[in-house]
């Protein structure tokens, strides 16, 4: 039956705990990295209490930007908030970025 779940099977994660994840293991301060085989700059900022998390993104060479704050809330969920941009493109954003092995 479509949409049932099995002991055989696991769930996949969803795209939230996918995004939620990839914004987790990016470190704070400023790093370099790949999107879409282009070269950015990415500064991520936390709050000291971690219910909050800014990041934001320029493509070095262009002028792409990506830049948006993520709460995480006192009930469940969590709230994204792109900056003039669609929520897909940030969540296409990091889920996609590549922080660089070493500087640059």
């Amino acid at each position: 039956m479509p949409g049932t779940m099995t002991a055989d099977r696991e769930e996949p994660p969803s795209i939230q705990a996918t995004f939620e994840d990839a914004l987790a293991k990016l470190p704070d301060g400023y790093i370099d990295g790949y999107f879409g085989k282009r070269l950015w700059g990415v500064t991520v900022k936390r709050s000291r209490d971690g219910k909050r998390t800014w990041l934001y993104g320029e493509e070095v060479c262009g002028s792409d930007i990506v830049s948006f704050n993520f709460y995480r809330l006192a009930a469940p969920g969590s709230l994204l908030k792109p900056c003039e941009m669609s929520s897909a493109k940030v969540i296409e954003f990091v889920l996609g970025f590549e922080p660089s092995a070493a500087p640059i």
